[in-house]
């Protein structure tokens, strides 16, 4: 093979490229490397060109590399570590390039944390991988023709979501690839827990970035037949015969630490309507069943064990809510954590009637066990408007909390039996045709602490709540594409 690859490498200082320049020479593929550096750094470095840019991420920036891709293929690095390539692995992505017609390419690798190498696996690319944050690691393989071509359909001048913006526009004309072999190492400097991670798209100091995404995603999505205009289907409240106002639904499984906190919080609110409280308790086995027990003179609490063995949070959530003591509006609350106030209930109704919306989205704050305040504090979702939510949901990994439901909707929809992203295609679901209300005032404690879900999750589990949350999104494009069609 005779050089095909123009390579864009981050330029910090000297150090950090050497090694990947060394790299990239040793392969006959490359032709060109290009040292991506900020204005007025000294990035002279022999056998390499300095493509100045402003950032890696903005629109100015693709465009420039854009024009510098002559080669065949366009290999982008975005990390400013070293990069370790394997043995012929740039030959591997020419292969599979030649041989898939990909519009990119991306592949599973190797990750060294404090020197230490794991393996990093990435998920497909499908329809629905919307997410500005999808992993494709940090090696982006792409063919020439369609960078160009994505880079000439961009539309925004971006300084965070140019990048992004690529992805989405050459998506649309091609696939992007994953090879399924460990094909580069390369070195991580962000050593936190996946709990820690997962809230950085809602920290207040990158509502400016966000911003940027949803504009780009919120293209794509009209580019792609996909975009909801914010019309939606009115509720008339009174069709249906209660006997109660409100259910808070707790599933619960071996939380013999929390669950009482969380049962008092409910019991606890003040209201103008008549509500209840179901917990499914789903086989506890630690003493939660009869820690639930000790309310039983409080005729407000049902306490319902499944007959079946079958059911993840999403199937508990389903007894609950066809239990004939359900209440018009069923409200969310995690066996952990608790309300904020004894007023909480009384604002989530307060919400359905005065916003006509079949789901309710609170406000939280994140907590320790003890229920002190730690980063990132108050998690309040303001990326989601009454005239653009239900499209930018597409993009954001969550919703929010609390959430809360109007019955005879979630009876029809059904919950998914899962433990994890039920809640998240129930609000795709519901926002395809009803408007979902917005509360901005705190509702929640949330509790992180060791025995949360998604504390500290191995990149096997990552990958596996990812890649369902993916195709949660690819089913529901689907179904407005076609909606939209009709």
């Amino acid at each position: 093979m005779s050089a095909k690859i123009n390579c864009f490498i981050p330029f910090q200082d000297k150090d950090q490229v050497k090694e990947t320049v060394r790299n990239l020479k040793s392969s006959e593929l490359v032709s060109k490397i290009y040292l991506l550096a900020q204005t007025g750094a000294d990035a002279e470095f022999e056998g390499c060109s300095v493509l100045q840019v402003d950032s890696l991420n903005s629109t100015e920036t693709i465009k420039a590399i854009a024009q510098k891709a002559d080669a065949e293929y366009s290999m982008i690095y975005t990390k400013y570590t070293t990069l370790e390539l394997g043995y012929f692995a740039l030959e591997r992505f020419v292969r599979i390039a030649e041989d898939s017609g990909a519009s990119m390419l991306y592949a599973d690798y190797y990750q060294i944390v404090n020197g230490k190498k794991s393996a990093a696996p990435v998920i497909d690319y499908q329809f629905g991988s919307l997410r500005d944050d999808f992993n494709f690691g940090s090696l982006l393989f792409y063919n020439s023709r369609a960078l160009r071509c994505g880079a000439e359909r961009m539309k925004q001048d971006y300084k965070f979501a140019g990048l992004y913006d690529l992805r989405l526009k050459v998506s649309q004309k091609g696939a992007l690839v994953h090879i399924n072999e460990y094909l580069y190492s390369e070195i991580e400097l962000d050593n936190r827990k996946s709990g820690e991670k997962i809230f950085d798209y809602v920290d207040p100091k990158n509502r400016g970035v966000q911003i940027e995404m949803e504009q780009a995603c919120t293209e794509h999505l009209k580019e792609i037949g996909g975009y909801l205009e914010p019309k939606f289907k009115h509720i008339e409240f009174n069709e249906n015969n209660f006997e109660y106002e409100a259910s808070v639904i707790i599933p619960v499984f071996n939380r013999i630490r929390t669950i009482r906190d969380a049962i008092k919080s409910v019991l606890s609110q003040q209201a103008d309507f008549k509500f209840n409280l179901i917990v499914i308790d789903n086989h506890s086995t630690d003493g939660t069943t009869a820690a639930i027990d000790e309310f039983s003179s409080d005729k407000r609490l049902i306490h319902l064990i499944p007959e079946r063995n079958d059911l993840g949070i999403g199937g508990c959530w389903n007894l609950g809510v066809h239990h004939p003591s359900c209440g018009k509006f069923a409200v969310q609350l995690d066996s952990d954590d608790v309300y904020s106030g004894p007023d909480t209930l009384q604002k989530i109704v307060n919400a359905f009637y005065e916003q006509n919306c079949a789901m309710v989205v609170g406000t939280y704050m994140m907590t320790n066990f003890n229920m002190e305040m730690i980063a990132p504090g108050i998690i309040d979702h303001k990326e989601w408007t009454p005239e653009n939510g239900r499209n930018n949901a597409l993009r954001i990994n969550g919703l929010g909390a609390p959430r809360a439901f109007y019955t005879p909707v979630l009876r029809e929809i059904k919950v998914p039996n899962t433990s994890y992203g039920e809640d998240y295609a129930l609000g795709l679901k519901f926002s395809r045709v009803y408007q979902i209300g917005r509360i901005y005032d705190v509702l929640y404690n949330c509790r992180r602490w060791d025995d949360n879900s998604d504390a500290s999750l191995d990149i096997v589990k990552m990958n596996n709540h990812n890649l369902y949350k993916d195709r949660i999104r690819t089913w529901e494009l689907q179904a407005r594409v076609a909606l939209n069609k009709k």
